[in-house]
């Protein structure tokens, strides 16, 4: 028995996922999207951030009190607002360029949970080595750093698959091109 051979990873995954005019996303739905996650995303740095810092960094030698702590996760959630917001912009656009998972249903652009997946580790990758960077410069503490970054990549990789599944069902910022009459019609 044959096996089919797989589709091209930038291609689309179905023959019927093609489309002979995808809709066009707009910069402001990147934009959009950015701050929505970048709403969600401070929040959870920032407690994270002050968890860690007061309850696990007295076990790799930190002593802060909890003002301290505070302070540093603040420092650290408020840092990342800028280099996060430039950060998820150009990942987002890389990804609309990158066309793969996507398709128009009934009208509608929709992306395969395959995108959504692949688009989830890219972004955490990206993210949590930033977060690791500016927690270890507010910290000054590696060990304390590389627990802020790795705990948030579980928690993160849950709340950014569902910010983007959320995403797929919106249409702000999309552009549906009309379907043009096959010739001869």
């Amino acid at each position: 028995m044959r096996e089919k051979p797989e589709q091209p990873i930038f291609g689309p995954e179905t023959a019927a996922s093609e489309t002979k005019n995808p809709p066009r996303i707009q910069a402001k739905r990147s934009v959009a999207k950015a701050i929505s996650w970048r709403v969600i995303g401070t929040i959870d740095t920032l407690i994270l951030s002050y968890l860690l810092i007061t309850y696990l960094g007295p076990v790799f030698g930190m002593e802060k009190d909890q003002g301290e702590a505070l302070q540093a996760a603040s420092y650290i959630a408020i840092t990342e607002v800028v280099t996060k917001m430039v950060l998820y912009f150009l990942h987002e656009r890389f990804w609309v360029w990158l066309a793969w998972g996507t398709s128009v249903v009934n009208g509608k652009r929709k992306e395969t949970y395959s995108r959504t997946t692949t688009k989830t580790a890219t972004w955490r990758t990206i993210a949590s080595l930033d977060t690791m960077l500016l927690a270890w410069f507010f910290t000054g503490n590696i060990a304390t750093a590389v627990s802020i970054g790795g705990l948030e990549v579980i928690t993160k990789l849950v709340l950014y698959f569902f910010h983007e599944r959320i995403w797929s069902n919106i249409q702000f910022g999309i552009v549906h091109q009309p379907v043009a009459p096959p010739p001869g019609a």
